[in-house]
């Protein structure tokens, strides 16, 4: 079942871990989906700001080459 137009996802976690990770999501008072989303939202974040930076650092680079030519 999907909330607010998301589509869902199906991953495959073994019953061991996931019963493990519904207790640690419990006594951390949030849920496993929460807890998923908010970690592949962090990851993303920090992709796209890496992206960010790589991307003015080459445009630095190509404005440094353009100069010296």
């Amino acid at each position: 079942m999907t909330t607010k137009g998301t589509p869902g996802r199906m991953v495959r976690i073994d019953d061991e871990v996931w019963t493990a990770y519904g207790q640690l999501c419990e006594a951390e008072g949030t849920s496993r989906a929460d807890d998923i989303r908010r970690h592949v939202h962090s990851r993303v974040a920090a992709w796209r700001k890496q992206q960010a930076r790589q991307s003015a650092l080459q445009r630095r680079l190509d404005g440094l080459r353009d100069s010296e030519s």
